[in-house]
């Protein structure tokens, strides 16, 4: 793995770790929304650190270079994310669907008693 990339690599995840950490300050992002971003920063900061590692695994795996497995760790981790923001959309969505109906019954329930 090249140094360039490994540079790159921690730095980003420092920006992306200090990102979480103001946001959360702010109570912009909860803590448990980023939970899975500060893993993912940890994960890339320790594979920039060991990249013997990473050297390792790939080879392990079949991988033609090193940075093939880092880009991979980075699609399955952005995955999971999506995979969890998609729970987190569609129990939002019923609580939207159940209070819709809740709305609309109360309005029955008032266009009725008014007359």
């Amino acid at each position: 793995m090249s140094v360039t990339l490994r540079v790159i690599l921690i730095i980003s995840s420092f920006i992306a770790f200090y990102l979480c950490i103001t946001k959360i300050k702010k109570s912009q992002l909860k803590i448990e929304n980023s939970v899975t971003w500060m893993l993912g920063c940890i994960i890339l900061i320790l594979m920039s650190i060991f990249p013997n590692v990473v050297v390792w695994i790939s080879e392990k795996l079949g991988f033609v270079a090193p940075v093939n497995f880092i880009f991979l760790v980075m699609i399955a981790f952005l995955l999971m994310q999506i995979f969890i923001d998609n729970i987190h959309i569609t129990s939002l969505n019923e609580k939207i669907k159940d209070l819709d109906h809740y709305i609309a019954l109360k309005e029955k329930e008032e266009k009725y008693s008014n007359k």
